[in-house]
This record gives structure tokens, sequence and C-alpha cells, in this order.
């Protein structure tokens, strides 16, 4: 089969031809046609099978076949979750539409110049790409009129919904007309897509080519573990000097770490540059043509690169630190071994991540085969148990695990000998202080039994000779109550207690006569002046 049996405009598939596409993949074999007669799509499809050409031959296929003489406005409208995604739905647009002549497409992203947008925009669009979030500040401020829109294309739509662009995809499908053409492709068709397919689309086809779950049997998968973080940086090491790579992507877990791993490879010298959500569109857009130009070896990303990134050169993929969703792995390896070439996926973990590596296996049913490097092999073996995630609790704490039964016991608890309950103390060890009699309890050098009163300090018997049961406190003369060791001026308290008391208005005004008033003088601001 090929594109001209599709049913697609002669223009187009000369473009195809010229491009060095033959025949069509399997999901655009499918989608095309239908996508031609006007229904309303659903399709997941494996990453790197073409699915860009799925939506968008058909889409421009409509604009050739549509009227000259028509409205200006946007007709193809494709959002995508990022910017690489955006641009390299843009390239191919541009590569499928070289015969035609009158075709403008524009691209609006997050981290460019808004002037530079705004110029594209005041001219006239036939295709749209853009990030949701971007677009929507342009819809919000009028430059940018949605209203005569054919074809909405939903690229990547779990990514989009995953990134949390729901209510921007939502405020922007609203500004769109109900009669649009709407394609959705996405790595599952279940859950939330499912549920936002049915507030936007009508009597959708589904499209299932193949489950992001299928097998890359063209993708050598590989598992390497390590002790710590040193090892984990020698076994890379070791990879990417093999002779046979072309260009590797390292993908790594935060924006930090990418540029910390950037700087770390590159002052080893190797070709390497980082890639991630925190460079600006320039930057990014640079360090992509780079890596196509060959001029970078080694990409370091985040999973922000693990969806729209097309390097035919990309040989190796190694995930130097494992994705947080399981389906981004899936995402990140099929980054290698595109167009049906060869590829390698290594996978570095540690002992306790076992359990993120069961996750993966159970979500791609395949099981990853572990490698050992020679001479790296890893020198911890991993304990029964180690890769589940520990509760909070006594038992988190280092040097504990958690017991039966609700108690905690040590970790050299299992020399304990057989028959021992947990909590029973060996007969021949040495007694404890609960379980000494209690004549036996020391005080310093003395039983605590032999201590008597007159071994007390003098500061002991604060309230005189003998006991103090013979004579309370309050029996005794008021001098004779001591204060410490200095005994209370017993005439000042006399004098004290003596003193009349007299209310405040009873008190005689001193320097003034009855009734007198005292007036403060009045002090004018030359006066003072003087006076200083």
């Amino acid at each position: 089969m090929s594109f001209s049996d599709l049913g697609l405009a002669p223009a187009l598939v000369s473009a195809l031809t010229d491009a060095g596409f033959s025949e069509p993949t399997p999901v655009q074999a499918r989608a095309i046609p239908l996508a031609l007669e006007g229904h309303d799509l659903m399709v997941s499809s494996q990453t790197g099978s073409g699915k860009t050409a799925a939506f968008m031959l058909p889409a421009l296929h409509k604009q050739v076949q549509a009227s000259p003489l028509r409205t200006p406005g946007v007709r193809v409208l494709v959002l995508t979750p990022t910017r690489e995604l955006a641009q390299q739905v843009t390239d191919a647009t541009r590569t499928y539409g070289k015969a035609l002549n009158w075709l403008r497409t524009a691209t609006v992203v997050g981290g460019m110049p808004y002037g530079a947008q705004l110029k594209a925009l005041s001219r006239r669009v036939d295709v749209l790409v853009a990030t949701p979030g971007r677009l929507l500040d342009h819809v919000q401020s009028r430059k940018v009129d949605l209203s005569e829109v054919e074809v909405l294309v939903l690229d990547e739509a779990d990514r989009m919904l995953d990134m949390g662009f729901i209510d921007d995809i939502e405020a922007i499908v609203a500004r769109t007309p109900q009669s649009r053409q709407t394609l959705l492709f996405s790595a599952t068709l279940d859950g939330s897509v499912a549920r936002m397919a049915a507030k936007m689309m009508r009597d959708p086809q589904r499209i299932e080519i193949a489950s992001q779950k299928e097998k890359h049997v063209n993708i050598t998968q590989s598992l390497l573990y390590a002790d710590d973080m040193g090892h984990k940086m020698r076994l890379l090491d070791h990879l990417l000097r093999d002779v046979n790579i072309q260009q590797a992507i390292v993908f790594t877990s935060t924006k930090r770490a990418a540029d910390d791993l950037a700087d770390t490879l590159a002052d080893q010298g190797f070709a390497a540059a980082a890639l991630h959500g925190d460079m600006n569109q320039r930057q990014r857009t640079r360090t992509l043509g780079q890596m196509q130009r060959g001029q970078v070896q080694i990409l370091v990303a985040t999973d922000v690169a693990a969806r729209g990134i097309d390097v035919q050169g990309i040989s190796h993929v190694v995930n130097f630190d494992l994705p947080m969703q399981a389906e981004d792995y899936v995402h990140r390896i099929g980054r290698t071994g595109r167009a049906g070439r060869d590829g390698l996926a290594f996978t570095l973990a540690v002992h306790g991540e076992r359990h993120k590596i069961r996750n993966i296996e159970r979500y791609t049913d395949q099981s990853i085969p572990v490698q050992v490097v020679p001479g790296l092999e890893p020198q911890r073996a991993p304990r029964p148990g180690a890769d589940r995630p520990r509760r909070g609790g006594p038992g988190s704490k280092p040097g504990w695990r958690p017991g039966g039964r609700g108690g905690y016991q040590s970790r050299d608890s299992g020399n304990r000998p057989e028959g021992r309950g947990r909590f029973e103390r060996d007969p021949d060890s040495r007694p404890v202080f609960g379980d000494r009699p209690r004549g036996e309890r020391q005080y310093g050098d003395r039983t605590q039994g032999e201590r008597s009163y007159q071994d007390r300090a003098p500061r002991e018997r604060a309230y005189g000779a003998g006991d103090r049961s013979d004579r309370a406190r309050t029996d005794r003369p008021y001098a004779e109550r001591p204060w410490g060791d200095r005994p209370r001026a017993a005439q000042g308290d006399a004098e004290r207690r003596e003193r009349p008391t007299q209310a405040w208005n009873e008190r005689p005004r001193t320097g003034r006569a009855e009734g007198e008033r005292r007036d403060a003088p009045v002090r004018r601001f030359d006066s003072r002046r003087r006076a200083a």
C-alpha cells in the first residue's frame, strides 16, 4: 500500500515521496482513511509509529480541497504538551506541505518572546501548533481567532492531562466551533482521557494500533544494579565509552541533576549538554539543533525530553534515575530504535528501587534482564524485603526494622537462641536494675537503708535541729524562720507593719495649697529657640 492508495492529494503524496516516505505505517493506514471521511478519532499507538503524519496529512488534505475564497482564520489547531513536540509537529507540517506554497504555519509556545508570536499571529495562519498555556494567553487577549477551526488535534492528550492542562484545554476548546473535527492521540484511551473525549468529541472511532505496553522488539533492554552513587557513575562511564555508541540520551529525575551530570560528563571529555524545563526556548532549540547535527553526543535530559525528540542517530538510552511513572519508562526508551532501527536501553538502579522495577515490568508485561559488568559487580547483595518501603514510626529509624505483633527488634536479634521469646532474658546474663532486691540497690558506696539523717548535708536541715515532724514550720517565731542562711531584717518588717494606710485621695499634695491648680507655663516657639 502506498500513500496514493489512501486518497491523499497528489501534492501531498509528491512531498512525501521527496522526503523519503515510501509507504504508510499501520497507524497511518488505519487513521488516514477514517479522518478523510470526517470521523472523530481516538488513537492509541506506540511512540515513533508515525502518528504525526496520521493526523497532519488528512488535515492538510482538507485544506487543499477547501475553496480559496474563504475568511481568514486558523483552520488547523494542534495542541501539544511540550515545546519540543510542538516544534517537531511544525517541522513535519512544513515537510508534508512543501508543495503548498500558500500554506502558513505558526508556533505558539511558552519560553519565547511575545513580540515574534504576535507578529506571526497578526497575519493569516492556516496551521497553528501551540502549547495550551501560551495559546490561552493569546486567546484571552484576543490575538487569536479560533472561530474558524476545522480540525482540532490533541497530541499526547494523556501527557497534557498529567501536566495539569485540563482547564486550559477546556477553555480553548470552548472557543472553537461545534462543527469541528477532533483527532485525539494518546498513550491510553481510558480514565481521564476517555472522560475528556466524551465532552468534546462526537461518536469517535477508536483505533488501537499498538498499546504502550507492547514490547519493543527492536530495543535491547538491560538492568544494572549499583551499590551507591559512585558505583552508578562508574557504570555510566563504562556504558558511554562503548565504541558502538553513536548518540545517547541520559535521563535524570530533576533539572539540577541534569545540569550537574552534564557538567561532569563534559569535564570527563564527553560532548554533553543538558535539556530541561528551566531552559528558555531559544536554548532548548539550540541544544536540539546541535544534537541533530551531531555536535552533541550525550544529551542529559529530564522527562520533558522523553516526548517530542526525534533524532535518528540515538543508539543508546540510559535511565540514570528511574522515572516517576512506569509509562514514562516506555517514552524514554522509545527515543532509540526509531524508524525500524535497533537500539539499546540501560537502566541503573540501587537495590532499594526494586519495587519500581517491578512496577515497570508489570506495566510493560515483560521482565528486564539483569546485566553485570565484569569488574563493576555490585558488592552488596539485596536483603530480603529491602526493596519494600518502610513504614513510619520506630521501625523507620536506622538500625531498626519492624518486628512481629507491633514490636520492634534490633538487627542483631537474629542471634537469639532458638526457642526463646523476643522479650525473654537470658537467665545467665547480668540482672538489670529492676531485678535487684530492694536492699541491694546502691547509692554511691552505701545502700539505701544505711543512709541516716546525720549523713545529710547541713543545707538539708534548714528548719533547725531535730526531726521536722516535732515542730511545724508555722509554729516557729517569724525571726527564726530562715531565708537561705540569712535571717530577715525584723526591724524593716516592723516599720512596714506600723506604716499607716492612706487612700490615694487622702494623701497631701506637696508644694501646693488646698485647691491650688498647677498649670504648666505657656512656652512659645521663639522663646524655646532663644533659650537653646
